[in-house]
């Protein structure tokens, strides 16, 4: 236990209240959070013998360093606490959602004097009417398009009445997808009416609009009107398109989400579907990490707890496949998110059950398929590491670094360091090298440079597994008389390229090594290396893109952004300013007389020379 705490005395300590408590390993991680009705009897459980608790449970005890709890008010509270602290500490024994999602919505901001059509990431209390969430962002854009076309509906951010005929319409009224109330090409009973279809249409009024724009579209086209025949038929095409998908339930008009899942072995994915005003609008499905000892109850239970802790709509309506605990404590919570009662039912049978068994059939046919998917990732990267460290007879090659160095002519020497963890690339762990002692185009010495700087530096943490040089032989004898100098031990492996710079092998050991093509390690070692090139290339950019920028006006002493910006509005081009006389220079604003004879006399001497 962490010195200075003494088990028995802070058990006796703890109160019967509710609270969330905190399990700390000896590191002081956080490994487990939990929420108590009575802190006492529940924290002081987790230290008695029983035998009804999972091996898992068991196993993160025996890690327990010490821990520290939070009191509340009620179970409420500390449910609410609960959900935040698994979120921001993301304990390993807390089962958790792998996906961090949000959901699209469309606003329509009815408490304005000319309402907008907008999309929107999260539901505000601010007036506006909210439709969704949607499982899609590109269908909202796609239906705000639509409706923009049918009903001419602003998307602005004008201030309106009070902008109105301050300057000109813009294009989308030239694209007859705006009636341009800014301008008062509308009266404001007129636009109403449109805001009061658009919302007809968002709340499933489709027949009606389809079949108006069918008589328009028929009218057209007996006034021999085709064109515009033509772009009624259009439209008609899109509003099919986006509200086609959109399947019929029995739901009486509730709102509801329906919940179930499908696991094999470690792996578990919860299907949602979204019935939004008895119509199906989509579904989602969420990979659950950490979950193969929980039974459903628990999956489900705690699926729930996260993932509307994070969705800024909750539904009149849960459907669940399994029971969930502490159903009136969550129902009550999720009423207080919504605004009004939310029920939580697990149906027997009827259309309930029906809608649950399609839910957890498309869990099934998910999960299937990811396994597959992640089969094959797991291949391309755990396995091609673990193929590699075998190939080179190594312990491990979990952690790769691949070095490049990048120059033109010697120009501004560069050097990326790239990290791979378990085969995958490990972006936060990428470091760049601007060289300090090496000019000129000498890539050796600048790779010792690099990898002196690199295996001194105390900020790095932790070492390689294998180091991988852009290069044969060279390279390779550089990183090894580097680490001999700093008496590190670490397999150095060349990545050789061919002819046509493709990658060939490996030199290690004073022999080069070939491996198959469409080997999975081929494939790992030709991602490291072009990820090593293309990471030194897009610095060498950065900074030759700030010197080319550099301007002849940043060497004129008194002149600094300000006025040279303003220099360069006044005048426009260098060569102007170049021929300016003291007086015109002082025509510029925020310009001194010291500063314009400054301007005007690094000029003259220049020209002199």
């Amino acid at each position: 236990m962490k010195e200075g705490f003494d088990l028995k005395e802070e058990l006796r300590k703890l109160p019967e209240r509710p609270g969330v408590y905190l399990m700390h390993a000896k590191d002081d991680e956080i490994i487990y959070v939990g929420k108590a009705i009575n802190l006492k009897r529940r924290v002081s459980s987790y230290f008695r013998k029983m035998n009804n608790r999972s091996p898992k449970i068991e196993k993160m005890i025996t890690l327990i360093d010490y821990f520290e709890y939070i009191v509340t008010d009620s179970e409420l509270e500390a449910l609410v606490l609960e959900n935040n602290l698994i979120k921001e500490h993301k304990p390993k024994y807390n089962t958790m959602l792998k996906d961090d999602k949000s959901y699209p919505f469309m606003k329509v901001t009815v408490q304005e004097d000319f309402p907008r059509v907008l999309f929107a990431r999260q539901m505000k209390r601010d007036g506006a009417k909210y439709f969704g969430p949607y499982t899609s962002a590109g269908a909202v854009k796609d239906t705000i398009e639509l409706v923009k076309k049918l009903y001419g509906i602003r998307t602005c951010n004008k201030s309106l009445p009070k902008e109105i005929g301050k300057g000109r319409p813009c294009l989308y009224y030239q694209m007859k997808q705006c009636a341009a109330p800014c301008q008062g090409y509308i009266s404001k009973k007129e636009y109403a009416k449109r805001v009061e279809k658009l919302l007809g249409f968002l709340n499933g009024d489709y027949k009606k609009v389809i079949a108006d724009l069918e008589q328009k579209m028929k009218e057209k086209a007996a006034e021999l009107e085709f064109e515009e025949a033509a772009e009624y038929r259009d439209l008609i095409d899109s509003v099919q398109h986006v509200t086609g998908s959109q399947r019929v339930v029995k739901t009486g008009g509730i709102d509801r989400d329906v919940i179930a899942m499908a696991r094999k072995d470690e792996e578990t994915v919860v299907s949602v579907f979204f019935v939004r005003d008895g119509k199906l609008l989509g579904r989602e499905h969420f990979h659950v990490e950490r979950s193969g000892e929980d039974s459903g109850t628990q999956i489900i239970t705690t699926f729930i707890k996260q993932y509307y802790s994070g969705t800024p709509f909750v539904p009149n309506e849960l459907l669940t496949e399994f029971v969930v605990e502490e159903q009136e404590l969550l129902e009550e919570w999720l009423g207080q998110r919504r605004g009004g009662r939310v029920h939580i039912i697990t149906p027997q049978k009827g259309e309930k059950q029906k809608m649950i068994d399609l839910a957890r059939e498309n869990a099934k046919v998910v999960l299937s398929r990811d396994l597959e998917k992640m089969k094959r990732e797991e291949a391309r990267t755990i396995g091609a590491s673990r193929e590699l460290a075998k190939m080179l007879g190594i312990p491990s090659a979990d952690r790769m670094e691949a070095y490049d160095i990048s120059n033109t002519s010697g120009y501004q020497s560069v050097a990326s360091m790239v990290v791979f963890e378990k085969g995958r690339a490990k972006k936060n762990a990428y470091r760049k090298f601007k060289l300090r002692t090496v000019t000129g185009p000498d890539d050796y010495k600048s790779m010792e440079e690099v990898l002196t700087r690199r295996f001194t530096d105390e900020r790095f943490d932790v070492y390689p597994d294998l180091i991988m040089m852009d290069g044969g032989r060279g390279q390779v004898n550089v990183a090894l008389r580097v680490l001999e100098k700093l008496h590190l031990n670490i397999p150095v492996a060349g990545m050789v390229k061919d002819d046509n710079h493709r990658t060939r092998g490996l030199y290690f050991n004073n022999e080069e090594i070939l491996f198959p093509r469409n080997s999975e390690v081929f494939g790992m070692i030709t991602r490291l290396q072009d990820e090593a090139h293309r990471f030194a290339i897009t610095y060498h950019k950065q900074l030759r893109g700030k010197e080319q920028v550099h301007s002849i006006l940043d060497d004129i002493k008194g002149i600094g952004p300000a006025r040279r910006k303003a220099l360069m509005q006044h005048f426009k081009e260098i060569s102007k300013i170049r021929e300016a006389s003291e007086e015109e220079l002082m025509e510029v604003n925020g310009m001194t007389a010291k500063a314009a004879a400054a301007v005007y006399q690094f000029f003259h001497e220049v020209t002199d020379e």
